[in-house]
């Protein structure tokens, strides 16, 4: 069970990077060239926070189970340990609430130029926080599949 999920958990690694990437881009020449919000800037926005979520929900049962993860008085001693127990988690929570607000408040916003801007920022942001902490777990953007 741990193989799978860890196999999933860093496969769909790509996918969720890919979409905020794109997502972001998109959002940013919509704001800029003053686009209008397409069907298709929905879909991605949507894309996005699906595929944001199962990630989250395979992270969050591999927690569970992943023998990097120990609750002990040398966790927040020992960077490897304290990264995965606490650090990672935490830090890809906050993407996800960024990614999650970014969706959820966008489509209340009165202009297209608005909805651009706010997909873009958040979505940013997330991408950002979610790029330094894999480059901060020493294993890379681009690492073996079962690294997580």
């Amino acid at each position: 069970m741990y193989n799978a999920l860890l196999h999933t958990h860093s496969s769909l690694r790509y996918l969720v990077l890919l979409l905020l990437v794109v997502v972001a881009i998109k959002s940013l020449l919509g704001w800029l060239h003053k686009q209008p919000f397409s069907k298709m800037d929905d879909r991605l926005s949507l894309s996005l926070l699906i595929v944001t979520h199962v990630q989250f929900l395979a992270g969050l049962f591999l927690y569970f189970v992943s023998p990097f993860v120990q609750f002990s008085g040398t966790t927040m001693k020992d960077h490897t340990t304290r990264y995965w127990t606490v650090e990672h988690g935490f830090m890809m929570l906050i993407a996800i609430a960024l990614i999650t607000v970014a969706r959820r408040t966008h489509k209340k916003l009165p202009t297209d130029e608005a909805k651009h801007r706010r997909l873009f920022i958040l979505n940013t942001i997330a991408l950002l926080i979610i790029v330094i902490t894999i480059l901060y777990s020493g294993r890379g953007l681009i690492g073996t599949i079962g690294a997580s």
